[in-house]
């Protein structure tokens, strides 16, 4: 039987950009009645040091994205820049070369009149190694407008032409996102500060209702649900996180521990594959599969998540139990040889 303590998930949810503070499963608050506390006011720009922690970038990729002329150094950062910065993480998490990304920003800069900058204005994603952006009703390769024919000519005007409409729609769409962003802040701001939790449902659940492709809130929201054990409406928000971003490692991350939780080995081991598919150096996923193939009794398959564990995350307090577990492993292999 393994420990307990080395069985407990480990949550660290994040929305599309931000993140929210890591914490462990279970209850972070004692049971007496705390007192309100009051809304946070949001914010309207970011430090670098702030814009590194909630779009879990380190500051060696921000520094190399600059170098590469991907987006613009600064010492404080809009809403905007945060949109930007996950656009990038996505496209490079997609294996889409730097210089690929940096000639289709100019090729849009340069064909959509209006729109300054892409990363933050446009919807941009990857097909493979290409980059597609979706405009006006349609979609094109950047560089080349190749796939400009499949609009009508209605909407190839609308592309070269803007019309006011078009820019208050774009505006309009900002300002929603905003919202929900200003929403999904107050939510981390009152967990941080340990205010009742339903003052960070309430939070969570405007920013939802605001944008309901806010994968981020409803990650926090599923993991509010699953520390009181709510394993139904806990895999309902993430069930919908993935449905607005199928590509998000965390909330694969998420669904899996709380199949892992409810025995349902299989599911749990899809999605933290599916996580690490998306990315391979998660250490959680890796931790959390080598515990899985040990329940399991796959011995080998455990060893090698151990180790790889062990690789990304040497120093914390839960390396002390990988190698706990690691050793029982070894000695296991050591007896039946």
């Amino acid at each position: 039987m393994i420990a307990d303590a080395a069985r407990r998930p480990r949550f660290r949810a994040r929305r599309r950009p931000h993140a929210k503070i890591s914490r462990v499963s279970g209850p972070a608050r004692q049971s007496a009645p705390d007192p309100p506390v009051p809304a946070p006011p949001a914010k309207e720009t970011y430090t670098r040091k702030e814009v590194l922690r909630l779009s879990f970038v380190s500051g060696r990729q921000l520094a190399s994205w600059e170098r590469q002329r991907l987006i613009k150094r600064a010492e404080s950062y809009s809403f905007n820049d945060l949109i930007a910065l996950r656009t990038i993480a996505g496209l490079r998490a997609r294996r889409v070369p730097p210089a690929r990304i940096r000639a289709a920003l100019e090729a849009l800069r340069a064909k959509l009149r209006g729109v300054a900058d892409p990363l933050a204005e446009v919807r941009l994603f990857a097909d493979g190694r290409k980059i597609i952006v979706q405009v006006a009703g349609g979609r094109m390769e950047p560089v080349s407008g190749q796939l400009l024919l499949d609009f009508d000519s209605g909407g190839i005007h609308r592309l070269l032409e803007f019309r006011p409409s078009r820019q208050q729609e774009r505006r309009a769409e900002q300002d929603r996102r905003l919202e929900a962003e200003r929403c999904f802040q107050r939510g981390l701001e009152l967990e941080s500060a340990g205010a009742p939790a339903e003052q960070a449902i309430d939070a969570y659940q405007k920013a939802i209702e605001t944008d309901p492709a806010s994968a981020g809130a409803l990650v926090n929201l599923g993991t509010i649900f699953f520390n009181r054990r709510d394993w139904a409406r806990a895999e309902d928000c993430y069930r919908r996180a993935l449905q607005a971003d199928p590509n998000y490692a965390l909330a694969h991350f998420n669904i899996g521990n709380l199949y892992d939780e409810c025995n349902d080995k299989a599911r749990a081991l899809a999605h933290y594959r599916a996580a690490l598919k998306i990315n391979p150096s998660y250490s959680d996923a890796h931790y959390n599969l080598a515990l899985l193939f040990q329940t399991t009794g796959e011995v080998m398959n455990a060893l090698r998540h151990w180790r790889i564990y062990l690789k990304l995350d040497p120093a914390s307090s839960w390396a002390v139990i990988a190698r706990r577990e690691l050793e029982k492993l070894r000695r296991v292999l050591l007896r039946s040889s």
